[in-house]
C-alpha cells in the first residue's frame, strides 16, 4: 500500500513543494520514496512494500519510458495479466503488480481497468502528449482526490496533501457542512475544501490540454436470480469467497485478520490457521467489548488472538489526531476504535484482512427489514394518515409503538438516506447561523433512487448504501485509520467476482424474518460455530452515550459548543441544548451531539491559526527529491 500525489505546470522551487506533498503522507508508504518530474507534471510516491519487496519501488515505466506510473493498492489478479501481456510481447523487468498496470495501459488502455481484481487508485503519464490519466477502483476501497488551482492540476491520495501545493488557498465549502450534519460524512464527490473533489469508485479521469474529464467504467447492479435455490447460493459464496480470501492473502509479508464477534470478520479469520487476529474493545461490559467472543473464536479456530483494551483517557486523548489523519471530519466514532486495532495490528504484521462491505452487498443492516415490517401497515394506511400519526407519535413521550409509527409513516425513498441520518431539514434550520444552506438530504438521494426505480426497496437501500455510505464513512476510515499505522487493509468481500454472486442473489436470501445476510450466514456457517454465524449484527459499539453523561466529557465538549467556532456555525444554545438534555439523561442525543462535535473539533485542526500537522504534532520524514 503507498500514498501518491503530483501536481502539473511550472513552478517556483518545484522539488521542494514536491517533496512536502509527498512527506505529509509518509505513514502510507514509510519503506522509500519515489519521484518523476519533467517540464509538465511532478509526480511523488511513498511505498509500504508488500510484494516484490526489493525491485517494486515506483515510479514504474514502460519498455521505452513514454508512460510513467504511481500506483497505490494491490492487483490480485497481476500474475494472470502478466503472463497475458507477456503474450502479446511486453518486457517486464520486475515481479511487482505495479508493472502490469503500466503495459496493460499501454495494451489496453481504459479497457485495462475492467480486468483487473483488487483495490487501486493510479496515475499513469504520458510523456509524449502530456496527457494524464488517474483510476479509482470499483468499489473505492483506495482513495483519490483532485483540484484545479492556477491552471494547475493537483492529486493525491490525501487531501492534506493538497493543501501543501502553495497556490491553493483553502476555502471552506459551507455545502458540505449542511450535507455533513446530515449524513456524519462528507458526501463524494464534494469535499470540505471549496474546489476539492472525491474521484467516484468506478470512475476514471483524463487532464490533457487544462481540461478534466470523468467517466464510470463499473457500477454496483443487483441482477438477482430468482431461480436460484438456498442451496445453489450457499455453495457459490462459499466458492467464490474462499477464491477471494486466498487471493486477498498473496503477499511478500505476513497477512493478519482483524476479527470482532460478528459473521463477517469471523468468516475471514477461518482461512487463517496458525496465524494472527486482533481485536479491541472497551472496559464498559460485554455491550462494548467483543474481545472474549474473538478470543474464544480464535481458540477454537486455532489462531493467535492479540487484543487491547481502549481507556476512556487514551481514546479522548486520540481524537484529534485520529480526525487529523481522516482529512474530513467524521462523526462515526468507531473510526477511533478502528485507528486502535490497527496501530495493535501494526506491531506484528504489515497487512490484515477485513470483513468491510459484507453488509452493503448481502444485505446485513437490520434496517434493510424495514420494507417487510412495515409492508402490511404502509399497505393498509394512506401515507398522509400515517405522517398525521407520526406528527401526534413525534410529541409524545417514548412509549412502545412510537418508534414504529415514526419509522413506517414515509416510504424508503423519503426517509432512507443510509445508515446514518443525523439531522433532517428543520433541525439544521433550527441549529445552523446561517439556516439558508440546509436542505434535505433526500434530495441528494434522489439521484440514486432513481437509477434503480425497478428494485425492490430492500435491495434500493443496498444500493444507496453501496454508493454513499460505504464510501464516505466505512471504507474512508479503513482506509485512513490503517494507513495512518502504516498497515495495509485489505477486504474480500469487497471483490468484483464476490459482488456478481451477492447481486445474484434473490432478495429473500439477503433479508429476510429470519436474519439478514440470510444465505452468507449459511455459507459462514459450514466454517464457523451457529452462535457466531447468526449472531445478530452489533457493529463496532463505543461508549460515547455513556461518556456524554459523565462530567469529565460532558465539560470537554460543552467548552467546545461555546467556543468562537461554534459561534461561526450554529446557535450556540441549540446545540448546547441537545447537549444537556442528554447529559441530563432526557434523551439521548449522543450521535448528534458527537457530529457536531467532531465537525468542530476537526475545523480548529485544519482552519486553525497553525498548520493541521502543528496542530496534532504530525511530521513527515524529509527527504531529498531526486529527479528521474
Amino acid at each position: 500500500m503507498c500514498g501518491i500525489c503530483g501536481f502539473t505546470g511550472e513552478i517556483t522551487n518545484r522539488d521542494e513543494i514536491l517533496k512536502q506533498m509527498t512527506d505529509v503522507i509518509t505513514h502510507r508508504g514509510p519503506d522509500s520514496m519515489g519521484y518523476y518530474t519533467d517540464e509538465s507534471i511532478s509526480m511523488g510516491f511513498r511505498r509500504l512494500s508488500i510484494i516484490d519487496l526489493n525491485a517494486g519501488d515506483q515510479p514504474i515505466y514502460n519498455e521505452d519510458r513514454t508512460l510513467v506510473l504511481t500506483f497505490n493498492g494491490e492487483i490480485y489478479n497481476y500474475k494472470e495479466l502478466r503472463e497475458e501481456l507477456i503474450d502479446c510481447g511486453h518486457k517486464f523487468y520486475t515481479n511487482s503488480d505495479s508493472e502490469v498496470l503500466i503495459h496493460g495501459f499501454e495494451q489496453w488502455h481504459e479497457e485495462l481497468l475492467n480486468k483487473l481484481r483488487g483495490m487501486f487508485g493510479f496515475a499513469i503519464y504520458n510523456t509524449v502528449d502530456k496527457s494524464l490519466f488517474i483510476a479509482r477502483d470499483f468499489f473505492g476501497i483506495k482513495p483519490m482526490h483532485y483540484t484545479i488551482c492556477n491552471g494547475h492540476f493537483i492529486y493525491a491520495s490525501e487531501i492534506k496533501s493538497i493543501l501543501k501545493f502553495p497556490e491553493f488557498k483553502k476555502v471552506f465549502n459551507y455545502k458540505t457542512l449542511d450535507n455533513y450534519l446530515s449524513f456524519q460524512y462528507a458526501v463524494p464527490p464534494e469535499t470540505f475544501f471549496e474546489g476539492v473533489y472525491c474521484l467516484l469508485p468506478g470512475h476514471y479521469l483524463w487532464y490533457k490540454d487544462g481540461e478534466v474529464t470523468t467517466a464510470r467504467y463499473f457500477e454496483a447492479r443487483f441482477n438477482p436470480d430468482n431461480s436460484l435455490t438456498e442451496d445453489e447460493a450457499v455453495d457459490k459464496i462459499e466458492k467464490v469467497f474462499e477464491n477471494s480470501v486466498n487471493a486477498h492473502k498473496i503477499s511478500d509479508v505476513e497477512v493478519g485478520c482483524f476479527l470482532s464477534s460478528g459473521v463477517d470478520s469471523s468468516y475471514v479469520s477461518t482461512y487463517f490457521a496458525d496465524q494472527k487476529t486482533f481485536t479491541v474493545g472497551f472496559d464498559f461490559g460485554e455491550k462494548y467489548n467483543e474481545i472474549s467472543w474473538a478470543k474464544n473464536l480464535s481458540e477454537k479456530i486455532g489462531v493467535q488472538h492479540y487484543y487491547h483494551v481502549i481507556s476512556s483517557e487514551e481514546f479522548w486523548d486520540n481524537i484529534k489526531k485520529v480526525q487529523y489523519h481522516m482529512d474530513q471530519p467524521l462523526a462515526d466514532p468507531s473510526c477511533i476504535a478502528l485507528y486502535f486495532v490497527s496501530r495493535l495490528a501494526s506491531k506484528y504484521v504489515k497487512v490484515v484482512l477485513s470483513g468491510e462491505g459484507a453488509d452493503e452487498l448481502f444485505g446485513g443492516y437490520t434496517v434493510y427489514n424495514e420494507p417487510r415490517v412495515f409492508k402490511i401497515y404502509q399497505k393498509i394506511l394512506p401515507e398522509r394518515f400515517r405522517l398525521r400519526l407520526a406528527k401526534i407519535a413525534k410529541k409524545m413521550p417514548h412509549i412502545k409503538g412510537r418508534g414504529y409509527i415514526l419509522r413506517g409513516a414515509r416510504k424508503t425513498e423519503d426517509k432512507f438516506i443510509g445508515n446514518a441520518f443525523m439531522y433532517d431539514v428543520d433541525e439544521k434550520r433550527r441549529l445552523l447561523k446561517d439556516p439558508s444552506i440546509a436542505t434535505r438530504p433526500q434530495d441528494l438521494c434522489k439521484k440514486y433512487y432513481e437509477r434503480v426505480s425497478d428494485y425492490d426497496q430492500e435491495t434500493k437501500m443496498q444500493y444507496l448504501d453501496i454508493n454513499l455510505w460505504m464510501v464516505g464513512d466505512i471504507l474512508l476510515k479503513a482506509d485512513r485509520m490503517s494507513m495512518a499505522n502504516s498497515l495495509e487493509l485489505r477486504v474480500p468481500f469487497l471483490d468484483k467476482e464476490v459482488f456478481k454472486v451477492a447481486s445474484s442473489l434473490p432478495t429473500k436470501l439477503r433479508v429476510n424474518r429470519k436474519n439478514t445476510k440470510y444465505a452468507m450466514r449459511k455459507a459462514a456457517l459450514r466454517h464457523l460455530p451457529i452462535e457466531t454465524a447468526e449472531k445478530k449484527k452489533l457493529g463496532f459499539p463505543v461508549p460515547t452515550r455513556v461518556w456524554l453523561r459523565d462530567e469529565k466529557y460532558y465539560n470537554i465538549v460543552k467548552e467546545k459548543f461555546n467556543s468562537d467556532t461554534a459561534k461561526k456555525f450554529f446557535n450556540t444554545e441549540v446545540i448546547t441544548e441537545f447537549l444537556d438534555e442528554h447529559y441530563k439523561n432526557k434523551e439521548d442525543n449522543s450521535r448528534k451531539v458527537w457530529t457536531i462535535f467532531i465537525f468542530l473539533l476537526w475545523y480548529d485542526i485544519y482552519f486553525g491559526d497553525s498548520s493541521p500537522e502543528e496542530q496534532v504534532g504530525a511530521t513527515g520524514k524529509s527527504e531529498e527529491v531526486k529527479a528521474v
